[in-house]
């Protein structure tokens, strides 16, 4: 997931859905209600403890948030060579990901409606629209910041809404990166703050969705996911005929690799 987060068009909750964890994430992160801040003030650490067993999935969270920590501040250098260099490759490799992603939350779809199909077509439509859109030429201030990091997570947990594209958008990616680069304390505080708050809140309207419209939200995933393919192509489409049959070769091999995946780790509960 921390690898994908740090990708253009690459969303960590396609990531999540691959490996079975999706529903699993979003429940435990709606379930942080922070009522071990009441003995925590009072002094009772027993009773803060007790409360924080209760409402954290430490078993999720420690290594999930360790090796997303570890891959976004070891590889986004690896992933923007990658990005720069083998541009047509690198995006069809993201291409097959992605669309293999749809195949199994189309998977998970009980029944085929008009309201389904409808919920579909407007996630394609709006990101469609979303990923051809030109980067706002926003600043670099502590409240810009703080949004861009609020509205990123948001979409970060969205499978086929990449967080760093979104940051593209904003402005702020290749400067969150030199952030990153040069550890700016500050800047990373602010970012982290909005980013927490974000997926605090967020997390709580998906994890309802999810329970008590399951069929349409998976749907509108879908959309998302098969919309966002327009960014990919845009890259791959400007190379040459013999770039075009590798790069076809490399999305299959993508598409391949979810697939197999899938397969290992399908063991989410819907």
């Amino acid at each position: 997931m921390g690898i994908a987060d740090v990708m253009p068009g690459v969303s960590g909750g396609t990531i999540a859905l691959i490996t079975g964890i999706y529903e699993r994430l979003v429940h435990a992160i709606s379930r942080i209600k922070f009522t071990f801040l009441g003995p925590l003030l009072r002094g009772d650490i027993k009773g803060a403890g007790r409360s924080l067993r209760d409402e954290v999935d430490f078993e999720l969270f420690i290594p999930l948030l360790a090796g997303i920590g570890l891959a976004i501040l070891t590889l986004s250098k690896v992933i923007l060579f990658f990005i720069t260099n083998y541009v047509a490759y690198t995006y069809a490799f993201f291409s097959g990901l992605i669309i293999a992603s749809a195949v199994v939350v189309y998977s998970k779809i009980d029944g085929f409606s008009f309201r389904n199909l409808a919920s579909g077509a407007a996630g394609l439509i709006f990101a469609y629209i979303f990923v051809g859109l030109n980067p706002i030429q926003a600043n670099h201030t502590l409240p810009v910041i703080f949004i861009s990091g609020f509205v990123a997570i948001c979409a970060m947990i969205l499978p086929g809404i990449s967080g760093a594209f979104l940051l593209l958008l904003l402005n702020q990616y290749e400067y969150m990166l030199g952030v990153l680069n040069r550890f700016a304390i500050i800047d990373i505080l602010v970012f982290l703050f909005g980013a927490g708050l974000g997926i605090m809140s967020f997390s709580r309207v998906l994890d309802y969705l999810l329970r008590n419209h399951e069929a349409i939200t998976l749907s509108l995933l879908v959309g998302l996911m098969i919309g966002t393919l327009r960014l990919p192509y845009n890259r791959i489409s400007m190379v040459d005929s013999a770039s075009i049959i590798i790069s076809v070769i490399i999305g299959v091999a993508g598409f391949s690799l979810v697939m197999i995946l899938e397969r290992r780790f399908n063991y989410i509960e819907y």
